[in-house]
């Protein structure tokens, strides 16, 4: 069956608007039940992270598919997931701020499961505080660094944290949770699997020096999509929270986590200027493609596909861009585009690229229809 993008450059189907992101519904399941039949079948739960799609339908057919809940960044993005159907949520991200917190409480009012994420004393404390004046008894993981270098308590202090967690009246800590990614001995690595098992070594020896000082450690979570599968292999994780696997991107190629053909998701502009035969202007700037990336690791802020292969064009690099500007430069000297071609791009990093669009166009059963990207800008 060829894909929505073949019908584009067979012009087949047309898009109604550029800039745009193009969704292949088929590929986008075939990658939630990929992932979700193999961390099953290693005996773990799958918690996937929308900040990827940000859309309740997408979040919806992974719970179908059997994910045991979904993973929130913030709790704007939480209210909007719980809005569409999401009963059990994991918000991974230190709850301070008294704004979040009551929003939070309220919402754990709504659903049926609501974790929250501390990794300070301070942090703990607030929320202890806040949940005793409802009355309400807030389920909570215990963030720890495993070299990432972000939120997360640093390892020689998470036993302390936890066991005074622990005794808080109105706080029950169930869990330990990490975001390590590709981090091996401290440092960025290539190696997928020794960087997994590392993550899932370090987490059930933490789990377990817990659970020997008195703290009721069930849910040990783990894994992002460069990590996630290996991790639950190994069989010493409870749970993996991969995101960026439903769609797939250019970052994850190079992470060899995702093949070509798994990429569910395209952005395309239309040219709009070819004032030089070495240079073209596309109607997308750095508000269409983001720029979250080193040029010192990728060839452009996108990878512009050749029409007549359907694979990346290497002549051509998107490496210069205004707010409504991308200017496409060349290795020849000579962009061979026209005023007014279409242009095919896969994102380097898909979350951000649909995080600034309002919507997306998704191609399911045979036809297109333009998708609100609900929890768009949900920063709070």
């Amino acid at each position: 069956m060829a894909t929505v993008f073949e019908l584009v450059r067979k012009e087949a189907v047309s898009l109604p608007e550029t800039p745009a992101i193009l969704i292949d519904g088929e590929i986008a399941k075939q990658n939630i039940e990929r992932v979700q039949r193999e961390v099953s079948a290693s005996g773990c739960k799958l918690r996937p992270h929308i900040k990827t799609h940000k859309m309740p339908y997408f979040a919806g057919l992974q719970l179908d598919a059997g994910a045991d809940g979904v993973t929130c960044a913030k709790i704007s993005e939480a209210e909007v997931m719980a809005k569409g159907g999401a009963q059990d949520i994991f918000i991974a991200y230190p709850m301070v701020g008294e704004f979040r917190i009551r929003r939070a409480l309220a919402l754990q009012k709504q659903i049926r499961r609501l974790i929250l994420a501390v990794d300070s004393i301070e942090g703990a404390l607030a929320l202890n505080v806040a949940a005793e004046k409802e009355g309400l008894v807030c389920e909570v993981r215990l963030e720890i660094d495993t070299g990432a270098k972000r939120t997360g308590v640093l390892r020689e202090h998470y036993l302390e944290l936890g066991k005074q967690i622990s005794v808080l009246s109105h706080l029950n800590l169930t869990g330990i949770y990490t975001f390590k990614s590709l981090i091996l001995n401290g440092k960025p690595t290539e190696d997928n699997e020794a960087a997994a098992r590392e993550e899932a070594e370090l987490m059930n020896e933490m789990a377990k020096a817990l659970r020997e000082n008195g703290v009721d450690i069930r849910e040990v979570s783990a894994g992002s999509t460069p990590t996630g599968l290996q991790a639950a292999r190994t069989g010493l994780v409870t749970e993996v929270r991969p995101g960026t696997y439903i769609f797939g991107d250019w970052m994850l190629t190079k992470e060899r986590c995702a093949t070509f053909e798994q990429i569910a998701v395209r952005l395309y502009a239309t040219v709009v200027s070819t004032p030089a035969p070495d240079y073209a202007v596309i109607d997308g700037g750095t508000k269409t493609f983001p720029m979250d990336i080193s040029l010192e690791d990728y060839p452009g802020y996108a990878i512009p596909i050749d029409p007549a292969t359907g694979l990346p064009n290497g002549n051509l690099h998107l490496r210069r861009m205004n707010e409504e500007h991308g200017i496409l430069t060349t290795e020849n000297g000579i962009t061979g585009l026209r005023v007014g071609q279409l242009l095919e791009l896969i994102p380097i990093h898909v979350c951000t690229a649909v995080n600034l669009q309002n919507s997306v166009f998704l191609w399911e059963n045979g036809a297109l229809r333009r998708m609100p990207v609900a929890a768009r800008g949900m920063l709070v």
